[in-house]
């Protein structure tokens, strides 16, 4: 069973989950979640890596600091977790934000990073390329420019945690019993997880756009292998994962999982599961 732990990572109280022994394996949850998220996938991939979740700068357990909430600053929490544990290398999956967060590690540290698995996003700086409504991004993505404004998402959210994150948790999953929203609605209550959250998006541009841009206009792709993996009824879906990923890496392979929202790893795990363990070789 995977034991809770706190580190300080660079002055930041940082939460995560760990279980296992051998390489590093670290799963990286997004938003509106924590590292509860990876509770039915922490127990069997343990059987083969050490298997860290740790819950991101402003999220779950972790301190809320008003700071540092551009990728490239969380990505660098991420790897002083894993240093701290005595890794130098590591592989890392990451949903939503997480997989941001994830991706721009893979870019900023290419030699540490064994493989990379991003789920049910494509890059941030696709994101932002293809906001209109003839992708279906911009409608279906809304929330991302109205979590850029200062205070008002606080202020109408916080009203009712519980009604405006269950908004996307109806609108996000097909299996929607398998999400353990009791969990998130607690956890976003706590004083400065909704603003943190918020902060998340709000380093999404310009921050994370122009990091994003330079690397994309320096060359710089993915070396390692990359699996990025999608929900069947999710926004991604209609834009052609595996497809745009060839474009930010040099080895790409991609599946859809069926009967499935954007909480992959909570509404198919056992499907999840199964790719994991072929593209990790085990």
């Amino acid at each position: 069973m995977a034991e809770s732990r706190m580190a300080d990572v660079g002055g930041l109280r940082m939460h995560y989950l760990i279980e296992g022994e051998g390489p590093l394996l670290m799963l990286v949850h997004g938003w509106p979640q924590t590292s509860h998220c990876w509770r039915h996938l922490i127990g069997p991939l343990a059987e083969h890596f050490t298997v860290v979740a740790p819950d991101l700068r402003g999220y779950g357990r972790t301190d809320k600091p008003l700071t540092g909430f551009d990728k490239r600053t969380m990505a660098s929490d991420v790897r002083e977790l894993a240093r701290q544990l005595g890794h130098e290398r590591l592989t890392l999956v990451g949903h939503d934000r997480g997989a941001r967060v994830a991706h721009r590690y893979a870019l900023d540290h290419p030699d540490e990073v064994e493989r990379l698995v991003v789920m049910d996003i494509i890059p941030t700086r696709e994101m932002w390329r293809r906001f209109d409504m003839d992708s279906g991004i911009a409608l279906g993505t809304w929330h991302w420019t109205f979590h850029l404004q200062p205070d008002l998402p606080e202020r109408l959210a916080g009203a009712d945690v519980r009604g405006y994150l269950g908004y996307f948790f109806e609108k996000w999953t097909v299996q929607r019993a398998a999400l353990d929203a009791e969990e998130y609605y607690r956890a976003f209550s706590q004083p400065g997880a909704l603003r943190a959250g918020f902060d998340d998006y709000r380093a999404s541009f310009p921050d994370d756009a122009a990091h994003d841009d330079a690397d994309y206009d320096a060359g710089k792709r993915l070396e390692m292998p990359v699996l990025a993996l999608w929900g069947e009824a999710g926004l991604p879906a209609r834009v052609g994962v595996e497809e745009v990923w060839r474009d930010y890496a040099h080895d790409v392979r991609g599946a859809e999982i069926p009967d499935c929202g954007h909480f992959l790893a909570e509404e198919r795990p056992d499907l999840v599961l199964d790719h994991l363990r072929d593209f990790l070789k085990l």
